[in-house]
């Protein structure tokens, strides 16, 4: 069974970077579509970003368009999200999630099989 660990998150001033990354064991993500989901306390769960493994498409939120880049590396098992330009709405527990059928969407509510236990982002000055 596959297990998804992000990393990465911390604490940072706005207009700053980090690098989440998301990565696999027992098993390959090369043909998971992989999402990035986040939550901030009292909100609801917010799709971030994806990108799919059928044909490599991504696709972002409107609130991090420009700013956020997902990407991966299948030789490393892992699956980036690049943020730059951190804002302090950017703060949340960020998720990382795969689906066996290769697509992905940002979409909350549609299930993924597969979550990590998430890594805390804070953006504050």
């Amino acid at each position: 069974q596959v297990q998804l660990v992000e990393s990465g998150g911390g604490a940072v001033q706005p207009g700053g970077s980090l690098r989440l990354s998301c990565a696999a064991s027992g098993g390959t993500l090369d043909y998971y579509g992989i999402g990035w989901f986040r939550q901030a306390p009292g909100k609801e769960r917010e799709g971030v970003s994806c990108i799919s493994s059928n044909d490599g498409r991504t696709y972002y939120a409107d609130s991090v368009k420009g700013r956020f880049t997902i990407s991966r590396d299948n030789a490393k098992n892992t699956v980036y999200l690049q943020m730059n330009s951190l804002k302090p709405e950017d703060t949340a527990v960020y998720y990382c999630a795969g689906d066996l059928s290769g697509f992905c969407t940002v979409v909350s509510g549609v299930p993924y099989d597969y979550w990590g236990q998430g890594t805390q982002v804070t953006v504050s000055s």
